[in-house]
């Protein structure tokens, strides 16, 4: 069996690994101080190192035949230095590289689009921080790869919900979002779906390029919130005007309100051969509304 090197194992990479397991010899790098029983129990070796400290990553160098990589950037900054001290520690020696790297980014590094429909041939525009670390994170993995001739695969996911990632405490909390006039279109992806997303990623021939990891929800923001409210049986939030968003909405969620696009994900379909188990936030939504009832 191949080696497979996980880099930042969050909620995909565990609904991934099962799976993995069964067509790879895995490892995944854990930070010292983090909890690895449950990975244990899957039968995968783990490799005790941190993004951000450059001497603990060296045994990485010749570990892996394909490696995913699944960790975000530092919070500050607009070059992901995680990302970059992983390219250095795995070395040069082309024997001793991962024949494939996958790299899960954001959609966000469009930037705003201005609700217009958006596929993987549209320029990088990243307007935070955090995009342009994605941004940075991307084309540093796409000049090391293409020096090197490891295929590379990036993955730029919008919005991951599951029946634990809901915004049903911001509802609660009566937070409002923005009256229609104002509003954004915003993109989705259940955790499921992107699991297997990524492990198309690894697995099918001759995938070298960039996909938009998204389902074909077509909504905008308010109405995702209305719709979980719905079936949650919560108030629907109050929609304000954008100019008086500022002093109601937090910071953090206004920023992503500022974005409107609407991904197409014809590529992710026909090239990664990905079938949908939730096609659209509402049949997602809905399943989970039910089985919490």
């Amino acid at each position: 069996m191949e080696r497979l090197l996980i880099i930042g194992c969050g909620d995909i990479a565990r609904r991934a690994i099962p799976e993995l397991c069964k067509r790879y010899r895995v490892s995944v790098l854990v930070r010292p101080s983090a909890e690895p029983k449950p990975l244990r129990a899957e039968n995968v070796q783990i490799i005790s190192g941190d993004l951000d400290i450059a001497e603990s990553l060296t045994q990485l160098a010749g570990a892996a035949d394909r490696l995913v990589h699944l960790a975000p950037p530092g919070e500050s900054g607009a070059c992901d230095l995680r990302t970059r001290q992983l390219l250095a520690a795995l070395g040069e020696a082309r024997a001793m590289l991962p024949q494939r790297f996958v790299y899960m980014s954001t959609s966000g590094v469009y930037g705003d689009c201005g609700g217009a429909w958006v596929d993987e041939d549209r320029p990088v525009h990243p307007q935070t921080e955090r995009a342009a670390r994605r941004a940075d994170a991307e084309r540093a993995i796409a000049e090391w790869g293409g020096a090197r001739g490891v295929e590379v695969v990036i993955l730029r996911a919008p919005g991951i919900y599951a029946a634990d990632r809901l915004p049903l405490d911001r509802l609660a909390r009566g937070i409002p979002v923005l009256r229609d006039e104002d509003d954004v279109y915003t993109n989705h992806i259940h955790a499921d779906d992107l699991a297997a997303v990524v492990v198309a990623a690894l697995e099918r021939p001759a995938v070298a390029g960039i996909y938009n990891a998204s389902d074909d929800t077509e909504l905008k923001m308010g109405d995702w919130f209305d719709l979980v409210a719905d079936r949650f049986g919560l108030a629907r939030p109050l929609r304000v005007a954008r100019a008086r968003a500022a002093g109601q909405i937090p910071a953090a969620l206004l920023s992503f309100m500022s974005e409107s696009r609407r991904l197409v994900n014809r590529r992710m379909k026909e090239r990664l051969g990905i079938s949908l188990v939730y096609p659209t936030v509402f049949e997602g939504v809905t399943r989970h509304a039910a089985a919490a009832a």
